[in-house]
């Protein structure tokens, strides 16, 4: 059995971050719910707990906090600021609320060197973000690292194993933070590590396989990274029990249905089926203008096509489909944490109560960059694995307001327009999207000497490397006037372009 570190989530924005640093360290690690019961946690043998950081104080009533039996239980234990004043007071320290709160960077004094600072030197860049910190030291434990400020910046009890920091070690502004994750690890913990891809892939090869049986498999395929990922992983355990159904929705972008019918039909061949359901989703998005409502109506409508080409197969029980850590991250917290929801994606928030399936999704704790290198283990060509991802909702939800067969028009013109601009830039690989929106504005004009009242295009460009934080990218000047230029002169009913400069987070990547 492969080691396991659960992240209890304490509703910190950085919860995910945790999980994908011990990954990177070479151990498999998930976020429970922080208030997750002894017995449902040792149902999935940790190796090691971490108690992530978060918004709450443990001065507070009503803060969250864990099921005692679990600090019972003696596994190494890591509580990152939050979590470790919710270590220190449970075991009979004392915490205060500062006289001030300590955010940005700082350099810690290290005393204690022979744990989680093994190696690393007396004195530590870190990154701190708290208000509350801990002044009364829990019985058995000792002081680790200290600054000026704050003196029990790292505390540990070598016997317990239960070690916290003041500061954030998962973020990059704390140069040394993989390697102080990494002594608890492997030193204090003594995981294994071994979390690769191609482990992942023979484990959830044998999964996928003794769940399926002799049953058929619906993989929802919709031409994106996550989606063919996923066939091609479902089609390495199955074969041919798998039907990968793309469902042409009427949001996709300018050709794509014959691209995607033409890649998985002879670069990458699958046993594929195209279903025309234009009319269908254009129908029951009409009139519809809530972001959160045309996911939800989007789900739904997906499910139903699956549902009637379910008839047609035999025995087909399962639907297999794209949804990745973001996704659950976003729909909700990651199980049922105090995170809150950003927004409900298709696949997750947004499917009905009852599916009428039972759900493969092998990828569902994975990242998108190790879904990229699962997709190259797998064999599939770069230019799918490396393609921009799109969201399974497509266009509707880059059309601020209904979705008309009209809107739609317009946006394919400039979207591609901007597709066609940003591949010649020669930073295009480093782009994690690129696309264009149609906002819900109209805006004054002249063209041609008369006054124009038409739509707004707004441009969205950012980088990222799994989709949970994202930056603008700072295109030059000659490649958004071009980008402007086009298509204001060719795409008829637009005539202002704008560039949004927001990274994420506040913002999201999409729009909707």
């Amino acid at each position: 059995m492969r080691d396991l570190v659960a992240v209890f989530d304490f509703g910190s924005q950085y919860a995910q971050l945790i999980v994908r640093r011990v990954r990177e360290l070479g151990v498999y690690a998930e976020i429970v719910r922080h208030d997750i019961s002894k017995s449902d946690l040792m149902g999935i043998f940790p190796c090691a707990l971490v108690f992530s950081g978060g918004p709450s104080s443990v001065l507070a009533p009503g803060h969250p906090e864990v099921d005692p039996e679990i600090m019972e239980l003696n596994i190494p234990t890591f509580g990152i600021c939050y979590g470790m004043q919710l270590v220190a007071r449970f075991l009979g320290g004392k915490v205060e609320k500062g006289n001030s709160g300590e955010y940005g960077p700082a350099s810690i004094e290290v005393v204690g060197a022979q744990s989680i600072f093994y190696g690393l030197g007396p004195c530590l860049d870190v990154w701190m973000s708290h208000g509350d910190h801990v002044v009364g030291l829990p019985e058995g434990f000792h002081i680790l690292a200290g600054t000026a400020s704050c003196p029990m910046a790292a505390i540990g009890n070598d016997e317990k194993k239960f070690y916290g920091v003041q500061f954030h070690p998962e973020v990059v502004h704390t140069p040394k933070g993989k390697d102080i994750l990494g002594n608890f690890l492997y030193r204090v913990a003594q995981c294994k590590g071994g979390w690769t891809m191609s482990a992942f892939i023979e484990e959830c090869t044998r999964d996928i396989r003794n769940r399926v049986g002799d049953s058929t498999v619906i993989c929802a395929l919709s031409g994106g990274v996550d989606s063919a990922v996923t066939a091609a992983m479902v089609n390495r355990a199955i074969g041919t029990q798998m039907q990968s159904i793309f469902v042409d929705n009427g949001l996709m972008r300018t050709a794509e249905v014959n691209e995607i019918r033409s890649l998985f039909s002879s670069s990458y061949p699958l046993n594929l089926t195209v279903v025309d359901a234009c009319d269908r989703f254009l129908h029951n998005l009409k009139g519809i203008t809530d972001p959160e409502e045309k996911r939800k109506i989007i789900g739904e409508t997906f499910i139903q096509v699956f549902r009637e080409e379910a008839k047609r197969l035999e025995n087909a029980r399962f639907l297999a489909q794209g949804t990745l850590y973001p996704d659950v991250i976003e729909s909700s917290s990651a199980h049922g944490g105090p995170s809150s929801t950003i927004k409900s994606h298709h696949n997750v928030g947004g499917l009905p109560d009852e599916i009428g399936f039972e759900l493969i999704e092998p990828f569902r704790y994975l990242f998108k960059d190790e879904v990229r290198l699962l997709g190259r283990e797998l064999g599939l060509p770069d230019k799918l694995v490396f393609r921009q991802p799109f969201p399974g909702p497509g266009l509707a939800i880059r059309i601020l307001g209904e979705v008309t067969s009209e809107n739609l028009a317009v946006l394919r013109k400039a979207d591609i327009i901007v597709q066609e601009e940003v591949k010649k830039h020669d930073g295009y690989r480093d782009i994690w999207q690129s696309f264009a929106v149609l906002l819900p504005v109209k805006s004054v004009g002249v063209m041609g000497d008369e006054r124009t009242y038409a739509n707004v295009v707004a441009l969205r460009v950012v980088t990222s490397v799994d989709g949970m934080t994202a930056d603008w990218v700072k295109l030059p000047y000659e490649v958004l006037g071009r980008i402007s230029s086009r298509i204001i002169n060719e795409v008829k009913g637009v005539n202002r372009v704008v560039y949004d400069i927001s990274s994420k987070p506040p913002s999201t990547i999409e729009w909707e």
